[in-house]
């Protein structure tokens, strides 16, 4: 018998107050507040892969379900339903974004990334995009604000894409290179740091 699919009652309990409680949309995770029942033994890796007990989780449906009671207080992040509170370690950013479509150009360009988990996000002043750089390497991580203090790295695909579509524009009397999207420049890296 494959361990994969297995869930044990308090990660099952979960889901299933969840199923109950959700509507349509997304559950109101900022409204609940449960007590904390401790941490749960679930990490979401740098890949976006939701690890319970050291196994992957292999049922999309059940990962998509945990995704949306996700929750970021502080530098924390937990499972929330209306009844509990369990926390939950996250290697990097909680989601990938996967893909994006760009409409328009220059400054009436408009970026609209794509999740793992299925959710989506355009670009602008409520979903920033950030990078940020390995201070040895130098090598970039760029992240897009999902929802709620909840980011997703941009995967590498994705990012060489969005670099043909980069500008470079003046911010704070330094010219950067990075996107336009919803009307608002996001800088990447400073021009001077890119190579000749």
């Amino acid at each position: 018998m494959s361990t994969q699919n297995v869930v044990t009652p308090s990660a099952e309990g979960i889901a299933a107050s969840v199923r109950s409680a959700k509507a349509k949309g997304l559950p109101p995770v900022h409204k609940w507040n449960p007590p904390f029942c401790g941490d749960l033994d679930m990490r979401i890796a740098r890949d976006g892969t939701w690890f319970y007990l050291g196994t992957p989780i292999g049922r999309f449906e059940l990962v998509k379900l945990f995704s949306t009671i996700l929750r970021k207080d502080g530098d924390k992040y937990f499972l929330v339903t209306p009844v509990e509170k369990v926390g939950i370690t996250v290697d990097d950013a909680p989601f990938v974004a996967t893909d994006f479509e760009a409409e328009g150009d220059g400054k009436d360009q408009l970026l609209t990334f794509h999740t793992h988990v299925g959710d989506s996000a355009a670009a602008g002043p409520d979903h920033p995009i950030r990078v940020v750089r390995d201070a040895e390497t130098g090598e970039p991580s760029p992240y897009v604000l999902i929802r709620a203090n909840l980011e997703a790295l941009i995967d590498r695909k994705s990012f060489y894409r969005l670099v043909e579509l980069g500008a470079h524009h003046e911010v704070d009397g330094k010219r950067w290179f990075g996107l336009w999207s919803g009307g608002q420049f996001f800088p990447m890296i400073p021009s001077d740091d890119l190579p000749g």
